[in-house]
């Protein structure tokens, strides 16, 4: 029997996906037929079939010599660590939840510890196969418009089917250091001169990310790789990782326990259904302690409405959804957290330096145009707000959106966004968007950036 090989599988996926987009009724929605997404906005109802990406899903090819994966699109981060760990090597940057798809995490831009000094994912892309709005598989390197132009663009000019990217090498442990600040000023200088030196006092610094809890504790978990077996945690079962940032100075994970660290209890958003209470947390079943069952649970809250009833029979004020990242020029960092906290009030958030490595000219993305060297700190914050009955035009939000811009910032669009047409053009590039996707979606098959990310299409 002759077995079929990985590169020939990938070309029968691609057939299949093919197939399933001229199923697809001119007029009707294009969207992927997959059960897991880690989106945050809702959109309008659709009959159409969706896309059969279900072969796409998988690891082509690791060259541990040439340290690069050839990877299908639709692959979770979690499978491709699988694939690429037991050769000591990791993608260069790893987004923190588990189901973040490589192929979602570059059109929809994904982050982490090591963006500090690599940038975002689709900064170490080398090569990607998008499948085009006109029916057709192209592939594209950076320099070009179509590779150039599609971080952030969220499936409005294609979905990747496969991304050749790059791997560093990393040993068996990290060692962590959750440095305390009392003041932001100095936690943004810091973040700084780690930037350009990749030490703290004089010890290397391998990932950067923080917390802040309240206003005057702030923290840095500083990690360093290590070859050096030595004891570590386990905040898998009943420890909770964002706790022990105020509980101790120092820790040891495993590179693997440090990639998914924030998965388990979906940083700290598990308390919103009683993981974290030592009783429910021993009767939760540990495969069910994962951001996409947590997620799952809130699409399951927001079809039937439970919270919102509850709310209503305590009497309390309607809830606005305020889930958001958003990047902020790490000088701005102090300005904008007082305006959180004095606006919307909720903490933690999480805190994210990353620098932008440009494009292969040395030019800022064009459709998320960060300064290229330019630090910046993406803060994190997922929750909800009790505003009253205002809450479905979302004040927050809008809000956020104002504050960030005005302090050189730039928003993600994964969840809701509430932007007019021509300020949403004037942040996201919107001409060249336009004219990318005019030349590879000449018949408008694909659904625009901003009806996806502001019109809920």
């Amino acid at each position: 029997m002759i077995r079929t090989s990985a590169w020939e599988e990938h070309e029968q996926a691609v057939g299949k996906l093919r197939a399933s987009y001229a199923a697809i009724p001119s007029g009707a929605p294009v969207r992927l037929a997959k059960k897991t997404s880690n989106l945050f906005r809702p959109r309008a109802d659709t009959t159409a079939p969706g896309l059969d990406v279900s072969g796409l899903n998988g690891v082509i090819d690791v060259d541990p010599v040439a340290r690069t994966a050839d990877v299908q699109g639709m692959c979770t981060y979690e499978d491709l660590v699988d694939a690429t760990l037991p050769h000591g090597l990791i993608p260069l940057v790893v987004p923190q939840l588990r189901t973040i798809t490589l192929g979602g995490a570059v059109t929809g831009l994904g982050i982490e510890s090591t963006s500090f000094r690599s940038g975002l994912p689709h900064e170490s892309v080398l090569e990607m196969d998008i499948f085009t709005g006109a029916g057709e598989v192209v592939t594209c390197r950076p320099g070009d418009a179509l590779f150039d132009t599609f971080p952030n663009s969220y499936g409005s000019l294609g979905y990747a089917t496969r991304l050749r990217i790059e791997l560093e090498s990393v040993p068996s442990y990290v060692s962590l250091r959750h440095v305390r600040f009392d003041d932001a000023g100095l936690l943004s200088k810091t973040v700084t001169q780690i930037v350009e030196t990749s030490t703290y006092e004089g010890i290397r610094v391998d990932g950067m990310d923080g917390v802040a809890f309240e206003p005057g504790e702030y923290y840095l978990t500083l990690a360093t790789w290590r070859d050096e077996p030595a004891p570590t945690s386990d905040y898998t079962g009943q420890q909770i990782f964002y706790r022990s940032i105020q509980q101790r100075e120092t820790d040891v994970l495993s590179i693997y326990d440090y990639l998914w660290r924030w998965d388990t209890d979906w940083f700290w958003c598990s308390g919103a259904f009683g993981v974290q209470n030592p009783v429910v947390r021993r009767l939760w079943p540990r495969r069910w302690r994962r951001s996409d069952v947590y997620h799952r649970l809130i699409g399951l809250d927001r079809r039937i409405g439970l919270a919102d009833r509850l709310d209503r029979r305590a009497g309390r004020p309607m809830r606005e959804r305020v889930i958001q990242d958003v990047e902020v020029p790490v000088e701005r960092l102090t300005e904008f957290l007082d305006w959180f906290d004095d606006a919307v009030g909720m903490r933690p958030v999480w805190l994210c330096p990353l620098v932008s490595q440009g494009t292969s000219g040395g030019k800022r993305w064009s459709t998320y145009p960060l300064e290229p060297g330019a630090p910046y700190v993406n803060v994190g914050f997922w929750g909800t707000v009790h505003v009253g009955p205002d809450a479905p035009e979302g004040p927050r939000n809008r809000a956020i959106e104002k504050r960030v811009h005005e302090l050189g910032g730039h928003k993600s669009l994964y969840s809701e966004a509430f932007y007019d047409q021509d300020t949403f053009d004037r942040l996201y590039d919107g001409p060249n968007l336009a004219t990318v996707k005019a030349q590879y979606d000449p018949d408008n098959r694909l659904t625009s950036l901003y009806d996806k990310a502001v019109k809920r299409r």
